[in-house]
């Protein structure tokens, strides 16, 4: 994708939020001006009742000063996959042909989105996956329950399911509207984190790479609820690949 092309694109970022009420405004700026090389650009605040101080309402302020910030309430989230997928849906409805998505709190740095925008302009690519693990990529203040469960679910995600991603848990990545259509349309059945695997395995056929991304853990619990789903739509996963409709 070349200069002009991009200029031609439009930008939709997800990025569900809750309780960040001494970032969020900072945060927000930051990537609306790392993505500001797109023609058109929307940033979806995805907020439901986990959120329970001001940072809604700082959002909600800056969107009347900004017409590219959407504040989007939907109370009837019951997990944060469900605020996920809401977001998605409001960056397809709006039209937008490229869909960025991105934790708030920096955990994930706005600074590095100038490394999805390069391979964006070099590739023609149907996903860019954001890698802690990859030559240059980095996973900082993370206990070893994190690292393991993170590296090592790499590694089993990997062997089961036939991809190839030196980061399978990791959530900045960057869409194009046809590939996340074909993700929604086969359904994210997780409940819980490991839906961020799910994705990139419905995106095993397609044309994806990885670029190097810091990542700040922002803690290091893992309970089993989480673990039972990681383990439970692994193996739904795994009969699919061997079905041969994966």
């Amino acid at each position: 994708m070349n200069q002009t092309v991009l200029k031609l694109s439009h930008l939709g970022i997800v990025c569900p939020m809750a309780n960040e009420q001494g970032t969020a405004e900072k945060f927000t700026r930051e990537i609306l001006l790392e993505c500001d090389k797109f023609e058109r650009l929307n940033f979806f605040a995805i907020f439901d009742n986990s959120c329970t101080d001001k940072t809604l309402e700082i959002l909600r302020r800056l969107a009347q000063e900004d017409e590219r910030v959407t504040v989007i309430w939907a109370p009837e989230n019951k997990c944060v996959v469900d605020a996920y997928i809401r977001g998605y849906r409001e960056t397809l409805q709006a039209g937008c042909n490229w869909i960025l998505e991105i934790d708030a709190g920096y955990s994930h740095q706005p600074s590095d989105f100038i490394k999805f925008l390069e391979k964006l302009k070099k590739g023609n690519y149907d996903c860019i996956f954001g890698s802690r693990f990859c030559e240059d990529g980095s996973l900082t203040d993370a206990l070893w329950k994190r690292y393991i469960t993170s590296k090592g679910g790499t590694i089993i995600s990997n062997l089961l399911l036939g991809t190839t991603l030196t980061d399978m848990t990791s959530g900045y990545q960057l869409f194009r509207r046809e590939a996340l259509q074909n993700i929604l349309s086969i359904g994210i059945k997780s409940r819980a984190h490991f839906f961020q695997t799910e994705m990139k395995a419905y995106c095993r056929n397609m044309n994806v790479t990885e670029v190097p991304i810091h990542y700040e853990a922002p803690s290091s619990s893992v309970n089993y609820k989480i673990v039972f789903d990681a383990f439970y739509h692994l193996a739904r996963l795994f009969k699919m690949r061997l079905s041969g409709t994966l």
